[in-house]
């Protein structure tokens, strides 16, 4: 099933969703350096890469959304997206708390707000996994005829054709 939402011949979804992975991602990353080091630095860095992740992660929601939304119903990648969908707003609203936690004084959060960063990247290795069953299992995101010496999508040619 191709991408409704495309820019260069590419789903839209499938190139932001790397800024949300990796801003949050990262923020962990940096809260497991802090607890080792306890150089509050990393908690800082870690505070702002948190709400850009979130921002970012919610505009990356919208092409996804609009490609779900012409899935069609009773199908296994149907139920797919929605876990996956469902799954990183758990993880958006997760990182979100931790920001808030973290509002008042961002170099020294409390324990809880790591925590709740540390489970939000658990889950989205999880949700991960489920967008990689869409696109790769399942098809989702994929144009269709796609093989490995389609032209490139910057032509004007399909890639089943030519």
């Amino acid at each position: 099933m191709e991408s409704r939402v495309k820019f260069a011949g590419h789903s839209v979804h499938q190139m932001m969703i790397v800024f949300p992975l990796g801003l949050l991602g990262s923020a962990a990353i940096f809260d497991i350096i802090y607890l080792v080091s306890e150089n509050s630095d990393w908690t800082q860095a870690a505070f702002y890469m948190i709400i850009v992740g979130c921002v970012s992660g919610l505009l990356a929601a919208v092409p996804g959304l609009l490609d779900w939304l012409v899935i069609p119903r009773g199908t296994r990648a149907k139920r797919i997206g929605l876990w996956h969908a469902l799954g990183n707003v758990l993880v958006i609203g997760l990182f979100c708390a931790s920001w808030i936690l973290r509002y008042p004084d961002p170099a020294t959060p409390p324990l809880r707000s790591l925590g709740l960063g540390f489970i939000g990247v658990g889950i989205a290795i999880v949700t991960g996994w489920l967008g990689g069953e869409l696109v790769d299992r399942l098809g989702v995101g994929v144009d269709d005829g796609a093989h490995l010496n389609a032209p490139s999508s910057l032509t004007r040619h399909p890639a089943q054709g030519r």
